[in-house]
């Protein structure tokens, strides 16, 4: 068992904002950089139009993290560039409604509604794990406002297989219990998502784990794992499949796939496959990095947004 350790606070010193949307719920973000000022209510949106001239930086976190996976990218380049980090409902600490649908297409339509609510331009998105299918479906209809792609260890297509540690999870009854009472989803994942690093520091752990503290707020983790589709009758089935069909209209973007070629969850084949249809795609692969990139290869992530932010 992790100990709490409050040091991970230190790691994330960005003020929380927070956007508003129907029956009290609430998305929460962060949005640091040129002309985003501190003393901006966090209650409410923020406004997309300062510094309209530059390119932003978008990052979507996957599952079981949340923008706190992002802290060093916004540390990074917040001293150049306007950099936002949004917790997906259910995630962070954005609201976690008990009754609720947490499916992908409801999580895509809200990350556009975010979007165009902030009125974003010039994007530069950031996408991982279960943020991938979510941060790619929105940039397919927000493609006016897209300025490059930094694709991390994630899929956007039905998965061409299921890892038995995520079948396991899927497991009736049991798997649900697992998730949200033992916490096996999200604290495994501070051990099994990495390969670089022989361990996380005890408080960046905590930090990844912190908004996950009780059952109910897991809900959205179980959520993003019971939405994972094994048959044609999933409805996110046919979501995925129309989203792989779409794929080859981003391919005029600069897209930078930056992959952990250690991770047993989106292994090589998923790589191949988006590199089947985006040849034109830079890629670094990372021989010794597992799931969790941004943990193990902070860095190296960086320096490939910088390379897309220097031609947005």
């Amino acid at each position: 068992m992790i100990a709490r350790d409050a040091s991970w606070r230190g790691l994330y010193p960005f003020q929380s904002r927070y956007w508003s949307m129907p029956y009290g719920l609430r998305l929460h973000y962060v949005d640091e950089g040129p002309g985003v000022t501190d003393t901006e209510t966090p209650t409410e949106p923020t406004s997309g139009a300062r510094r309209m001239e530059d390119a932003c930086v978008l990052a979507v976190h996957g599952n079981p993290t949340w923008s706190f996976y992002y802290r060093a990218l916004v540390q990074a380049i917040r001293p150049s560039h306007r950099v936002l980090a949004v917790d997906h409902l259910g995630c962070g600490w954005s609201s976690k409604p008990q009754s609720y649908s947490y499916a992908l297409a409801n999580h895509t339509e809200r990350l556009v509604q975010f979007i165009e609510s902030l009125d974003l331009r010039r994007i530069v998105m950031v996408v991982h794990d279960w943020g991938g299918a979510i941060g790619l479906g929105a940039s397919l209809q927000c493609l006016d406002r897209m300025a490059g792609l930094v694709v991390l260890n994630t899929g956007a297509f039905v998965p061409p297989y299921i890892p038995l540690r995520i079948a396991a999870c899927r497991l009736p009854w049991v798997g649900s219990w697992a998730i949200r009472y033992a916490n096996a989803f999200a604290l495994g994942a501070t051990r099994m998502a990495i390969h670089r690093l022989a361990r996380l520091d005890d408080g960046v752990a905590s930090g990844l784990l912190a908004p996950y503290d009780t059952p109910g707020n897991r809900i959205g983790i179980d959520s993003f794992v019971r939405d994972i589709p094994l048959s044609p009758l999933h409805p996110t089935y046919r979501v995925l499949q129309n989203l792989e069909m779409h794929l080859p209209e981003l391919q005029n973007l600069p897209i930078r796939l930056v992959w952990g070629m250690k991770d047993w969850c989106f292994r090589p084949e998923c790589l191949r496959r988006f590199q089947s249809y985006w040849p034109d795609a830079q890629c670094l692969e990372l021989d010794d990095v597992g799931h969790y990139v941004m943990e193990e290869a902070p860095e190296e992530v960086i320096d490939q947004v910088r390379a897309l932010l220097a031609i947005a």
